[in-house]
C-alpha cells in the first residue's frame, strides 16, 4: 500500500499524492481497525477456553527477536513519515509498534504461565493494546494532518 502511494506521488507530483495519501491512510486505519479485531477475537477465545500461549523455541525466538526490531523499524518508519507528512505511513509505523508490543505480551505471557501457571496473562495483557489500536485506526482513517512527533 505504502510504496503504491509513494510510486504515485513519484509519477504525478505532490496535487495528486494527497487523494492518494488520503486513501492509503484510510486503508491503513481499517488494517489497525482489523487488528484490533483480530486481538479482540483472540484473547476472547483463550479467555473463554483458558488457553494461555503455547510454547514452541522458534516462536519464543521470533517473538523476543521481533521486539527490538519493531521497535527499530518502528522508529525509522515514524522519522521518515514526520519528514513526509504521511499519515499512512505513521499508520504502518504503529503497526510495526504494535508487532514489538504484542511479541513483547508472548513473551511475558510465556513467562508468567511457566513460573505462575497464569494462562490468561496473554489474553488480557494484549487487550490492554486495543485501546492504542482503535486511536491510531481512527486518527489514520480520519486523515488529521500527520502529527508524527
Amino acid at each position: 500500500m505504502l510504496v503504491w502511494r509513494l510510486s504515485v506521488e513519484l509519477r504525478h507530483g505532490q496535487a495528486f499524492s494527497e487523494a492518494t495519501e488520503r486513501r492509503a491512510s484510510r486503508i491503513a486505519g481499517g488494517l489497525l481497525f482489523a487488528l484490533a479485531l483480530y486481538v479482540i477475537g483472540a484473547a476472547g477465545i483463550g479467555l473463554w477456553q483458558h488457553h494461555g500461549a503455547e510454547f514452541s523455541t522458534p516462536g519464543i525466538i521470533l517473538a523476543v527477536t521481533a521486539i527490538p526490531v519493531m521497535y527499530a523499524l518502528s522508529r525509522r518508519k515514524l522519522a521518515v513519515a514526520h519528514q513526509l507528512g504521511s499519515r499512512a505511513l505513521r499508520a504502518d509505523a504503529i503497526e510495526s509498534i504494535t508487532c514489538g508490543w504484542l511479541s513483547f505480551v508472548v513473551v511475558l505471557g510465556l513467562g508468567a504461565q511457566l513460573v505462575l501457571g497464569a494462562w490468561w496473562v496473554d489474553s488480557v495483557a494484549s487487550l490492554a493494546i486495543v485501546y492504542f489500536l482503535i486511536k491510531e485506526g481512527r486518527e489514520a482513517w480520519e486523515g488529521d494532518e500527520c502529527c508524527c512527533d
